[in-house]
């Protein structure tokens, strides 16, 4: 193995640990910011859904530097059938527990 490619390796080992670290930091932003996690629950044209997923990929970046909300995925509440999960986009607020 050469100089080159141990250089190649290493840079990708950091690029990849970066890429794992800023998709870690935008799913805790989506938790302190949003209230996102995986218990919460949504609204979306008056459905309440349980969220399964969430794009951080999706997150567009405001002029103030924040991000924007992320598309979600979830099941409808009443359904319970975990093969229901359907892209619920970025148009969805939070349900409150109190």
């Amino acid at each position: 193995m050469d100089y080159g490619d141990s250089v190649q390796k290493v840079l990708l080992r950091k690029i990849q640990k970066a890429e794992q670290d800023l998709v870690q930091l935008k799913l805790d932003y989506c938790r302190f910011i949003f209230g996102l996690s995986h218990r919460s629950k949504v609204i979306v044209d008056g459905v309440t859904y349980l969220i399964r997923s969430v794009d951080v990929d999706s997150m567009i970046r405001n002029e103030d530097g924040s991000f924007g909300k992320p598309d979600v995925a979830g099941i409808p509440e009443s359904s319970g059938d975990e093969s229901d999960v359907q892209g619920l986009g970025n148009g969805w607020e939070l349900v409150k527990t109190d």
